[in-house]
């Protein structure tokens, strides 16, 4: 049930979103959103079917093994702080999704805003539901690239490219930091399960690296959450669509890193240094951020400051350890949630009638937009804390929490005096949001003449969380107080001991401090702001150079400057020279170790008695590598030579019983000779001679140098006996592969991660070819200067009846090939590369145009698709295994009895090994088309001559 909350939105909303957005139809818009929304609704209700249980008391997990040699397995965790985190990731993002519906233009691709949105929500859901802390930062990742994605929406407009670089480069710089102490801690714990750390807290925190685990994750945690210093992204990415602000301040991303903190305070909270950092940085960012959101001209600035505020309170209280103040954190998570997301939505609604977010252009909006002034009032009330609305009550815990971590006596004052301030600076930015906007004369300049009401779509989420804004505030212990408690408890480790969430708790010195904050707030604006004073100041002028964007930039523009000229200054366009220093630093590193230490020996392993046709084959090689160096000018000679080096290479690997990696390399020569053949027809026959006498000396010294070392090394290890692991594979090969071929064995089963990479690289380079090449043309190639021909003046009839014999016997020896895989030599990367060597000789055959069209590959581009097919396939089976409860790519075997054809040894590695078969096609055939487009002749009809004397 848990994979599933995770994978809705992940796989089914995010792909019938983008295929919704993508095929234009009637209606094809609110039909996208009713599918985001479905799929929202969805995940909603099977947390909800979860939630009496969590309620109750009970934690409900699920564990698979995924990774378990570097302890990452599918790990998650649902008790009372992960369900209410999701609840508000689900249910805020129902509402966003219907808000949208209405707030997009008709101009703004709804498959890419929804898809992306969905990607979000799960990287998010994954997050909070996550018990291994490795499995966590594969969906912490993910949220600052899909962040990134839906802060830079708007692509075209340069703010939004900006905002988005930056959002991702803080956040994923302090996701880098958090990973070394993700990877610290569970070294230390000895395992990644977050369940598991709990139970060994204090053996954790007594541990010589847990400060620097401890530094590592909180800089992680604060990037996130936008807090002093790292905050200034967050206003940067207010050039997002108001849909995405909404969601990312409310419930999502700047959630994220105060989740993380109160979900590890049984783990690494507690101590003293955790206390000090995190108080000390909340207490700063609540206070800062509050006093700048005042002098703030943008509405979504102001609103972007204000949610850095009250990420700092949340992060005070937790920082504070009590189980009180654990109270107070998440019961304001709740609170913070409703209020943020009405007042965004409110922007929202304000920018989209009235065309500008400038609070300096905007006033008198109370006479035409009066719903939409009595809601925006109603959540700024409860952000400014007043009384009888949600904020009001976290506000007087907070402040409460600040006077008991006072009474300890000493600089300890400072603390709620700095709490009363950034309350009193919330109010003040609070009245001015409502005074501004709503009041204050009429509007001057607006880009929309008559603003209006906006359609019920977007008014209607802002009228839920606006109501609950009251409810909660006079009902509070009804409404929240069950989810407050259940996790407050998760996020302790126990039960808190018993509190009252109540509007009255009778004259105390924290209410005393709420009342100076309401009326010193509504003063200091109006005092602040006569004669429209505000409007005119530029705080940016205040810190000069010294902002964030401004340091950030700098650093920015600084690095990539120095590494330009570090660049320039190492990458002089030699490969020789790269070479030959790399070949120098080798040999250093390698004779320095031989001086200081012993000489080491030759083995006493047993040799193997040389043949004569060993002697051969080696002579060969040594002529044909001679030959290759002396005359490496030659393009078509060196290519001859490689493949005689490679022909040699094949044959040795038949004298030493290894048939798989012959017919592998066999193939491989033939494909590869003719790719060469291709790309080489596009340049000159010979390379230009550009070295020296003395840099051939230089090199060649270097080169035998080089090979000597090398093949001295290789004789040293060669003589000596060592510790095989071959015993294991021959072993195991057909008890736990189901195959007695112990090289494809290996490759689909044993190995599978490293074939899988392999094909993906392989893929990658066949459409990389592609994508430089597409588009390009050069020369036809024809005669070089010494009358060598590079192509067929037309295809010779022998060869084209030879072509289509070829074809069927290929495609059966193919088969063949790959069916005898598992148990004989074969498989399908070596059958793979026979079909490839078949097609290439109907290209040869037909010509390319001919050969594309009963391909139905036109232009080549069709087999991109047969790339993706194959990894396809390749990732589906190995992902398989997890139906099975199975680790990635582990493999399933039998022998089924078939009618007929009696007991059948079956493997799912055969499957697998499909997928590898239809990569190396695709690669193959995409690479050859490709470059064979480069050199095609252009279809222009040929010119009448001009006859002497006539016109032609």
């Amino acid at each position: 049930m848990l994979l599933i909350i995770i994978f809705l939105p992940l796989l089914a909303g995010t792909l019938l979103t983008a295929w919704s957005g993508a095929v234009p139809s009637n209606g094809y818009r609110r039909r996208t959103a009713w599918l985001a929304g479905a799929v929202a609704a969805t995940s909603l209700g099977l947390l909800l079917m979860q939630a009496p249980a969590v309620m109750a008391g009970e934690t409900v997990r699920l564990f698979v093994e995924w990774v378990p040699e570097i302890g990452m397995n599918l790990g998650l965790r649902l008790d009372g702080l992960s369900l209410m985190f999701a609840m508000l990731i689900t249910g805020m993002g129902l509402l966003i999704i219907v808000y949208a519906d209405s707030y997009l233009g008709k101009n703004d691709p709804v498959g890419k805003f929804y898809s992306t949105l969905m990607l979000f929500m799960a990287a998010m859901l994954g997050i909070v539901l996550s018990d291994n802390l490795l499995l966590m930062m594969v969906f912490w990742e993910l949220t600052s690239i899909s962040s990134f994605l839906l802060v830079g929406y708007w692509n075209h407009r340069a703010d939004a490219r900006d905002g988005a670089r930056m959002a991702l480069t803080i956040t994923g710089g302090g996701g880098l930091a958090m990973l070394g102490g993700f990877v610290l801690l569970g070294q230390i714990a000895g395992t990644y399960e977050i369940s598991d750390m709990m139970a060994n807290a204090a053996s954790i925190q007594a541990d010589a690296n847990y400060p620097i685990a401890l530094l590592l994750i909180l800089v992680g945690c604060f990037t996130k959450s936008a807090q002093f210093p790292f905050h200034f992204w967050l206003p940067q990415a207010m050039a997002a669509p108001t849909p995405v602000s909404a969601y990312l301040h409310s419930a999502t991303m700047v959630k994220a890193g105060i989740f993380l903190l109160a979900r590890l305070t049984p783990v690494i909270g507690g101590t003293e240094l955790f206390t000090g950092i995190v108080t000390t940085t909340g207490l700063v960012t609540v206070a800062f951020a509050a006093f700048i959101a005042l002098f703030r001209q943008d509405l979504k600035g102001l609103l972007a400051y204000s949610t850095i505020s009250h990420l700092g309170l949340i992060t005070f209280l937790i920082g504070l350890g009590s189980p009180l103040a654990a109270v107070a954190a998440i019961f304001h998570i709740l609170n913070h949630a409703t209020f943020k997301a009405a007042l965004f939505m409110t922007a929202g609604i304000i920018d989209h009638e009235t065309g500008t977010r400038d609070m300096r252009k905007l006033g008198g909006l109370w006479r035409l937009m009066p719903w939409t002034a009595t809601l925006a009032m109603a959540a700024t009330a409860a952000m400014a804390g007043v009384p009888l609305f949600n904020g009001f009550l976290s506000k007087e815990m907070f402040l409460t929490e600040a006077v008991i971590f006072a009474q300890a006596g000493g600089w300890r004052w400072v603390v709620p005096a700095v709490a009363t301030f950034a309350a009193l600076c919330s109010v003040a930015y609070s009245v001015r949001l409502v005074h501004d906007i709503f009041f204050n004369g009429p509007a001057r300049d607006l880009p929309i003449a008559h603003p209006h009401e906006p359609p019920m779509g977007m008014k209607a989420p802002v009228i839920l969380l606006a109501t609950l804004c009251v409810v909660v505030g006079l009902l509070p212990a009804l409404t929240l107080g069950p989810l407050v408690l259940v996790a407050s408890t998760a996020m302790l480790g126990h039960a808190p001991p018993e509190f009252q969430l109540a509007i009255w708790h009778g004259f105390n010195l924290p209410l005393l401090l709420s009342v100076v904050a309401l009326a010193g707030g509504a003063l200091l604006y109006f005092r602040v702001n006569r004669g429209n004073r505000l409007h005119r100041l530029d705080i940016e002028r205040w810190f000069g150079p010294f902002t964030g964007p401004n340091v950030f930039w700098r650093s920015s523009d600084s690095l990539f400057g120095g590494a330009g000229r570090l660049t320039a200054l190492l990458e002089i366009g030699s490969l020789q020279r790269y070479v030959a220093w790399m070949l120098i630093a080798s040999m250093v590193v390698a004779i320095s170790s031989l001086l200081t230490g012993e000489m080491p020996q030759t083995g006493s392993r047993e040799l193997l008695p040389v043949t004569l046709p060993a002697l051969v084959l080696w002579g060969l090689m040594l002529l044909a590598s001679g030959w290759l160096a002396l005359r490496h000018h030659d393009r078509l000679q060196s290519v001859v030579l490689a493949g005689v080096i490679g022909l040699v290479t094949a044959l040795t690997f038949v004298g030493f019983s290894a048939p798989d990696l012959a017919l592998t390399q066999l193939s491989v020569e033939v494909v590869s000779t003719v790719l060469l053949l291709m790309g080489l027809a596009l340049l000159p026959a010979q390379t230009p001679m550009e070295s020296s006498s003395a840099r051939k000396l230089r090199d060649g010294s270097l080169a035998l140098v080089g090979g000597a070392g090398m093949a001295w090394l290789t004789w040293m290890m060669l003589t000596r006996d060592h510790d095989s692991i071959a015993w294991y594979f021959l072993n195991q090969s057909a008890i736990a592969g189901g195959g007695t071929n112990v090289v494809n064995v290996i490759l689909v089963d044993f190995r599978g991660y490293d074939t899988f990479g392999e094909i993906t690289v392989l893929g990658i380079a066949a459409i990389g070819v592609l994508a430089l090449m597409d588009g390009m043309r050069t020369r036809r190639p024809g005669g070089d200067d010494r009358g060598r021909s590079w192509t067929f003046a037309s295809q010779p009839l022998m060869l084209r009846v030879a072509a289509r014999v070829v074809l069927p016997l290929a495609l059966v020896v193919t088969l063949y090939i790959f069916m005898r895989g598992h148990n004989m030599p074969g498989g399908g990367f070596i059958a793979g590369l026979i079909t490839a060597v078949a097609l290439v000789l109907q290209y040869m055959a037909m010509g390319q145009t001919r050969a594309e069209v009963l391909l139905h590959a036109a232009g080549g581009r069709r087999f991109v698709r047969w790339i993706g097919t194959g990894l396809a396939i390749a990732g589906l089976t190995g992902a398989g295994a997890f139906l099975l409860g199975q680790p990635f790519l582990t493999s399933a075997h039998g022998h089924p009895y078939v009618p007929f054809l009696g007991n059948l040894p079956l493997a799912t590695a055969a499957l697998f090994d499909l997928g590898v078969y239809i990569t190396v096609v695709g690669a193959t055939l995409l690479t050859i088309a490709t470059l064979g487009a480069v050199s095609r002749a252009p279809n222009v009809a040929p010119r009448k001559k001009k006859l002497k004397g006539a016109q032609a």
